[in-house]
């Protein structure tokens, strides 16, 4: 057992992590956007079309605690 690599018992996965943690180390860690950036103009009008979607709806809590979404307008039918 002495001429037998320690390594080799390794399973896939551990190297693969060792691997990728060596690229990290050369390369560094995987590039993400800040957080604190202007909103550009499309963002916005992305943002306030998906606020007025999600406003469409409102949540219905029964007795047994389960909600649902339910259409704020009764007379709504575009779902049913």
């Amino acid at each position: 057992m002495q001429g037998k690599n320690p390594m080799s018992d390794e399973r896939f996965v551990h190297r693969l992590m060792r691997f990728t943690g060596h690229l990290r180390a050369i390369f560094g860690p995987a590039s993400s956007s800040p957080l604190d950036h202007e909103m550009t103009a499309e963002n916005k009008a992305l943002l306030t079309e998906q606020q007025a979607a999600t406003e469409q709806w409102t949540t219905v809590t029964r007795a047994d605690g389960t909600s649902y979404l339910v259409p704020r307008d009764p007379n709504d039918q575009s779902l049913r």
